[in-house]
């Protein structure tokens, strides 16, 4: 499933993490993942779902469960759909790097979820 060094920094960073295989994509699941403020809820699901050669092939796109939103209402872009996976409705971050952003055989886990953070906060 996930590379031995990429299941350690989930295991040092994110104890509750699991992995599961859906359809040829390893799905990570980051159980309450914080969230910055001005999003709600202030914790939530993070699906990571990956495909066959990460991490010298790209993560795309990310989920969360339940729904992130703002308490002011305005509407996040590109996340208004709703997807399931691993038997839950999930909603689609559609968030896509630009070619040359990923480094293969230096970027992982670590750098996409700093990615992740980076969007949470422009989106709050």
């Amino acid at each position: 499933m996930l590379p031995p060094d990429e299941r350690h920094y989930l295991q040092a960073k994110f104890p509750e993490f699991s992995e599961a295989l859906e359809n040829q994509m390893v799905c990570v699941i980051i159980t309450n993942f914080p969230l910055p403020s001005g999003l709600t809820p202030r914790q939530s699901d993070l699906l990571l779902r990956l495909a066959a050669g990460f991490p010298d092939v790209p993560p795309d796109m990310w989920w969360f469960d339940p729904p992130v939103s703002r308490p002011d209402g305005k509407t996040i872009p590109q996340t208004q759909v709703q997807e399931m996976h691993l038997g839950r409705t999930w909603q689609r971050w559609s968030r896509h790097l630009n070619q040359g952003e990923w480094r293969p055989g230096v970027d992982g886990l670590e750098s996409y979820l700093t990615l992740v953070h980076r969007e949470l906060g422009a989106a709050a």
